[in-house]
């Protein structure tokens, strides 16, 4: 591979639990491509190796996709690809890593952060030394990263890197016509993009739409979910509220691409996550222009640059969000929604991501030149 097109591979050890074949992996989960395209467009020589229920070789955009079922060599057929760098999404495979970087000792590998945590006290050794076999990772924002270094998993030459799970190819489009397409209305509108489970906090979020019901009279929720093992709990919550009733949605489970069309009708993306590796919706809600309203952690304080083009509020705090609600309801204006957008194409686009993605590339692989 030449000096000028540095060969990347992308490592996806996690396996579709619905066991989906690859042509379909690749409508259904839209991170495996856009991350592979991002790097592509940012000057890479981009292959994926991606773990599957069959086998198969796909070609897309300038990108080729190894699916391979669970029992082949992985170590051995990205040896055979000849990678410069080589980029695994996910920090719990530290066995998956360890053989891959017996296999490739030369090359650098980036472990990249997906919402983990910390591995439990008697598996920090094994994951120890996956991390120092590493030579980077990366984290959606930096304070993600001190749980590691607090347990001394991340050490030594290891470097540490901000970067993104993902990015969008959601467009802003004009409201009016959004909303008369989904039937979404109020004043203002709010959507939520999330399971109903604990982390999402659901509850505390209704909580603070009904404390902001006397000041917003036109205030009204609409929430896209999958997993729901809060709904009874949320659909009480609702029933029992006459502030909340008839002016919150439950859409359940809706097509990845009505998303789109739901972001450009709302006027507020509201989350009350406590916390996420970035925060796909959000990101989705950036790249539509939607003004956020979310909790101040650390992916989402880093994706809405420090807060710059978000509301952020405390977690778990009702009236904070309350507040918020109030405070953002006045700044809604076309003016707000380009903010966002501008915020979004110059960090989070196709474009930001593949610039940051091929400096970290060619940073590690530089790094690992210069060692003796």
């Amino acid at each position: 591979m030449g000096s000028t097109s540095p060969h990347v591979v992308q490592v996806g050890f996690h396996a579709d639990p619905r066991g989906r074949e690859p042509r379909e992996l690749l409508q259904a989960w839209p991170t495996l491509v856009d991350v592979a395209e991002a790097a592509h467009q940012g000057g890479m020589q981009v292959s994926v190796v991606q773990a599957s229920r069959s086998a198969d070789v796909l070609d897309r955009n300038g990108v080729r996709y190894h699916f391979l079922a669970q029992d082949a060599n992985a170590p051995l057929l990205i040896q055979g690809l000849g990678p410069e760098v080589i980029h695994v999404h996910g920090l719990c495979f530290p066995r998956e890593v360890l053989r891959l970087a017996a296999q490739v000792p030369h090359v650098p590998i980036l472990l990249q952060d997906h919402a983990s945590r910390p591995p439990r006290i008697w598996k920090r050794p094994l994951h120890r030394r996956a991390f120092a076999a590493a030579a980077g990772v990366a984290f959606c924002a930096r304070p993600q990263s001190w749980p590691f270094e607090t347990d001394r998993l991340i050490a030594g030459e290891t470097s540490i890197h901000v970067i993104p799970e993902s990015t969008s190819r959601f467009m802003p489009g004009p409201r009016d016509e959004a909303r008369a397409r989904t039937g979404l209305q109020g004043n203002p509108c709010l959507l939520w993009v999330g399971h109903l489970a604990a982390n999402k906090d659901p509850l505390t979020v209704l909580e603070g739409v009904s404390r902001a019901v006397a000041a917003l009279p036109g205030l009204t929720l609409w929430c896209c979910y999958g997993e729901a093992p809060l709904a009874k709990a949320v659909a009480a919550r609702i029933e029992t509220d006459p502030r909340l009733r008839g002016r919150v949605h439950l859409l359940g489970r809706r097509p990845h691409g009505e998303i789109e069309s739901l972001m450009r009708a709302a006027d507020v993306f509201v989350s009350g996550s406590h916390r996420e590796g970035s925060g796909y919706a959000l990101i989705e809600a950036l790249a539509c222009g939607l003004p956020p309203l979310v909790t101040d952690i650390p992916s989402y304080r880093e994706l809405t640059g420090d807060g710059a083009v978000a509301r952020l509020w405390w977690r778990g705090d009702p009236q904070s969000l309350a507040d918020g609600l109030l405070g953002i309801a006045s700044e809604l204006t076309p003016a707000r929604r380009a903010l966002v957008r501008a915020h979004f194409e110059r960090e989070l686009s196709l474009a930001a991501l593949g610039s940051r993605l091929e400096e970290t590339y060619r940073g590690l692989i530089n790094r690992r030149g210069a060692r003796p």
